[in-house]
């Protein structure tokens, strides 16, 4: 063959692999309110950015008339490329070629992207729009499944790994989002489960469609599977964009820092208003999250998911940093098994990535109840506690108004080397509320209602006030709520060059 014939013959193949699966495939696809796979890239990446690997690469399978269907890139897209302007690499499943099934040489492609990503420290993103396993394949497909979830595994605390899912992904196909620290899912178009409604209907006769066993709904507000949820395929590609600019590379390297004309030293007056009167009634910790971050650019993962807890990424003086905070709002701030798991997750990721952690407290205690404590709360919550006590990132608290008991040691106390912990002046630290504590200590043993009210007065005065608590250094000062911010960032420019290392050792043996 010729040097002409050649070049006809590569423009050829490339043109079938930018084609997929063919126009009609695409039009079923856009029917469906979906994004083909390179279109996906397009939204995601910067313009020009995209640099693909192994676009000529197809299956070997000649079972079942296979060696008569064969699309050059064999059903997915891999590469690099960069969002605004960092390297990240990224592989998007094309469901218009044999559905988006997995082959073997399909996987090889997307294992040569992870191993890049972990070579050259930078994020990897999976665009998932998948069949799931290549049926004719047999085994070589569920190797290839493996070889991506061991990769998945090792990637894991060493570079950022978000999956976004944006179509049908079963069966095994599951599982390599579920090791990823992100997973993004698109309302009425994505779902995820093990065994698909078919199966359970055979298995245990319940009649359930693909959106009630495993919608994007379903994940965002129930399992937590789901980090976030959103309607469409350009606003979730869009806001893994935003989600990007707030992480850095790798474990390698400091988060990125954003230029910002907020001041450090701005004074929020509106804080000193946030708490009410009445110790009982709600208020909305994210009016305090705003008022704390840069331009009030607060990035909540989970937003659906335990909503007693908010977790997410704001920044201060341009430095990311990563934000826990009770939702009195939900339960009045309690934290239960979702919360625990949520939160604990969250903080582990950040101390994997040198993301300092703030943390906002106002929590009355655990969530009682039998069914919390036969669902494992002990073990849960524990979680938490082992995630606090673990991390050696720079960690600042403030209480806004209730810590009590187990809750306020979980909630990073100073007791699991806390950096800085301040309160403001409405904070109650205690084993538990004032009232709760009066009816113990003196059963019985008081007269009237006025004793009463005298004796919670006196516990809240001698032991609930964050004077107490200073008075034995397990607050550094109490501040001003109108001061929150200030003292946040002063204290993380402080803290910005801690180092802290924990015992060596294989690894941990966290309560799973």
């Amino acid at each position: 063959m010729n040097a002409t014939a050649i070049v006809k013959e590569l423009e050829h193949k490339r043109e079938q692999a930018r084609f997929g699966g063919g126009q009609a495939r695409i039009n079923v696809q856009h029917d469906k309110g979906k994004l083909t796979a390179r279109e996906r890239l397009e939204v995601l990446l910067d313009p020009d950015s995209f640099e693909e690997y192994d676009m000529f690469m197809e299956h070997r399978c000649t079972h079942f008339g296979m060696e008569k269907n064969k699309v050059p890139g064999d059903g997915v897209v891999t590469g690099q490329g960069t969002i605004n302007g960092r390297l990240v690499f990224v592989y998007s499943q094309d469901f218009t070629v044999l559905g988006g099934s997995l082959s073997e040489n399909n996987a090889k492609k997307i294992c040569k992207v992870q191993d890049m990503a972990m070579k050259m420290g930078a994020p990897i993103i999976g665009l998932n729009d998948s069949g799931g396993a290549r049926i004719q394949e047999g085994v070589d497909s569920l190797a290839g499944f493996a070889e991506i979830f061991q990769r998945n595994v090792l990637a894991s605390g060493v570079i950022p790994q978000i999956s976004v899912i944006m179509g049908p992904c079963a069966g095994g196909a599951v599982y390599s989002p579920a090791l990823t620290d992100f997973t993004i899912m698109v309302r009425g178009s994505s779902y995820m489960f093990v065994t698909g409604p078919d199966v359970v209907k055979t298995v245990t006769h319940e009649e359930i469609t693909q959106e009630e066993l495993g919608g994007a709904d379903v994940h965002g507000t129930h399992t937590g599977v789901a980090d976030m949820v959103y309607d469409n395929d350009i606003e979730a590609l869009l806001q893994v964009r935003r989600l990007v600019n707030f992480l850095p590379l790798s474990n390698r390297e400091k988060p990125p820092v954003r230029p910002t004309e907020d001041p450090a030293d701005r004074v929020e007056m509106g804080l000193n208003t946030v708490i009410p009167d009445n110790a009982n009634k709600p208020y909305d910790m994210f009016e305090v999250l705003k008022r704390v971050v840069d331009e009030e650019d607060f990035f909540d993962i989970a937003p659906n998911f335990a909503k007693n807890i908010i977790v997410g990424f704001g920044r201060m003086e341009g430095h990311t940093v990563g934000f826990v905070a009770n939702q009195p709002m939900e339960l009045a701030g309690c934290l239960d098994i979702d919360a625990s798991r949520k939160a604990a997750r969250f903080v582990r990721f950040c101390d994997a990535f040198q993301i300092p952690i703030v943390t906002l407290v106002d929590v009355p205690g655990f969530l009682p109840g039998s069914s919390q404590e036969h669902n494992g709360i002990i073990r849960h919550g524990a979680k938490l506690l082992y995630a606090y006590a673990e991390a050696t990132v720079p960690k600042i608290t403030v209480i806004t108004r209730k810590a009590y008991g187990g809750a306020y040691i979980v909630m990073g106390s100073k007791h699991l080397r806390n950096d800085v912990n301040y309160a403001w002046p409405s904070a109650e630290i205690a084993v538990m509320g004032p009232a709760g504590a009066v009816e113990i200590i003196f059963k019985g043993k008081l007269k009237d209602q006025e004793e009463i009210d005298a004796a919670v007065e006196s516990y809240r005065d001698n032991f609930a006030s964050p004077f107490a608590a200073a008075g034995r250094g397990y607050l550094d000062d109490v501040i001003r709520p109108q001061n929150t911010r200030w003292r946040i960032c002063r204290s993380l420019a402080t803290l910005r060059n801690k180092e802290l290392e924990n015992p060596r050792k294989r690894h941990d043996n966290l309560p799973l």
